[in-house]
């Protein structure tokens, strides 16, 4: 996997940079006002209950399968539906939410964010590590 290429200009096959991906994220472009990681989820793993007050989100499927949820609040997730290979998500700002890795391989995804949600560089290998990251910037 590539280092970080942001914010120099970057051409990127982002198909076979998401499928290559073993980790839980890795950030390959991050500039000033726009993000790209990929991400890969294992069975049964999520991207955690989050929510982003100032911008949207897109996530892409590119292998795998997820339970998509989101909400108005943590414990109001009334948008529910399986999302699978070449689906694309689209999460409003302010709206709570969580993807869900079903089935039985490990679901690759890629997020766009506007404006940049992690630190340039951002490698997360685990889960486990991205989860504390996240509570230690909190």
């Amino acid at each position: 996997m590539t280092q970080d290429q942001g914010p120099k200009p970057y051409v990127v096959d982002i198909e076979q940079a998401t499928l290559e991906n073993t980790n839980y994220r890795t950030t390959l472009w991050t500039g000033t006002n726009l993000q790209l990681t990929v991400m890969c989820i294992q069975p049964g793993h999520d991207i955690g209950l989050e929510i982003h007050e100032d911008h949207d989100q897109f996530l892409r499927i590119e292998s795998g399968s997820g339970l998509v949820q989101m909400g108005p609040a943590k414990d109001e997730l009334s948008f529910e539906v399986e999302a699978h290979d070449d689906d694309a998500i689209f999460i409003p700002a302010g709206t709570w939410h969580n993807v869900t890795a079903i089935g039985d391989a490990p679901m690759k995804v890629y997020s766009i964010y506007s404006p940049p949600e992690h630190a340039h560089g951002t490698v997360h290998v685990t889960y486990e590590e991205a989860m504390a990251a996240e509570a230690a910037e909190h």
